[in-house]
């Protein structure tokens, strides 16, 4: 009876297929998370790298929401104008309105960011906690919508590293130059002009606050045709901007 013949093995095949088989759940997890590493070091590189860039009073910066209209060829209306030729009342009003802590904080307002924390904890709605660095580096380097928890817990760090390496006085004079002040309307001399026929320099305490409160949603609230609610809160704006003194001394 003859001997049963072994099977050939060809090890250098078996290597082959044992390499080509899939890895299974961890290297896809690892691979997961290589990617989502090189895309935060990305985020954080770009914003860090463009603060500096920005330092210097004759750049003028775009919003992210500015380029996305120029790749869509809807095109913007923007005139960036020196804080030095924009009404003071006009920077009053907006920290008054917008963040009132504006000149002593580092970026983030704690004490607002805790009752923010402490009412979602109790299940109560949530306040706005936004102050102006932190609306300023999501205009310049961010996005509005959607994922908006994700581009807060990037935006926190961020605002903090703005403050920084910037003045307040640097910090608002772009914040006020980028902001949204209607469909295609950016930049404080681009929305006086647009809402009062007038320059930034010229506008006047009511056009101010009327502006001032327009910036929480610039498309649905119309400085220059104010209803009921958005004149109350001008009027409202209006007397703080008067009595504001040290709450607005970092950018006078």
């Amino acid at each position: 009876m003859g001997r049963v013949a072994e099977p050939i093995i060809d090890h250098e095949t078996e290597g082959l297929d044992r390499a080509s088989r899939p890895r299974g759940r961890r290297g896809g997890y690892r691979g997961w998370l290589q990617r989502a590493l090189r895309i935060a070091i990305v985020l954080a590189i770009v914003p860090a790298v463009l603060t500096f860039l920005y330092m210097p009073s004759f750049v003028h910066p775009v919003s992210t929401l500015m380029l996305k209209d120029l790749v869509t060829f809807s095109g913007y209306d923007r005139r960036w104008v020196s804080i030095d030729d924009v009404a003071p009342v006009l920077a009053n009003s907006v920290i008054m309105s917008e963040d009132g802590q504006f000149c002593f904080h580092r970026g983030v307002d704690l004490g607002e960011l805790k009752g923010v924390v402490d009412d979602a904890m109790s299940g109560e709605i949530t306040r706005g906690a936004s102050t102006i660095t932190m609306q300023t580096v999501k205009n310049l380097f961010l996005w509005s919508r959607p994922l908006g928890t994700v581009r807060k817990v990037i935006e926190l760090p961020l605002a903090v590293y703005f403050d920084a390496l910037m003045s307040k006085r640097r910090i608002m004079e772009i914040y006020l130059n980028i902001a949204e002040w209607g469909p295609g309307i950016y930049g404080i001399e681009a929305a006086a002009r647009y809402h009062f026929g007038v320059s930034a320099k010229n506008l006047s305490r009511r056009q101010a606050a009327l502006l001032a409160v327009a910036l929480p949603n610039p498309i649905t609230r119309d400085p220059g045709k104010p209803g009921p609610g958005l004149r109350r809160l001008a009027s409202l704006i209006e007397r703080r901007a008067s009595r504001s003194g040290a709450y607005v001394g970092c950018v006078n």
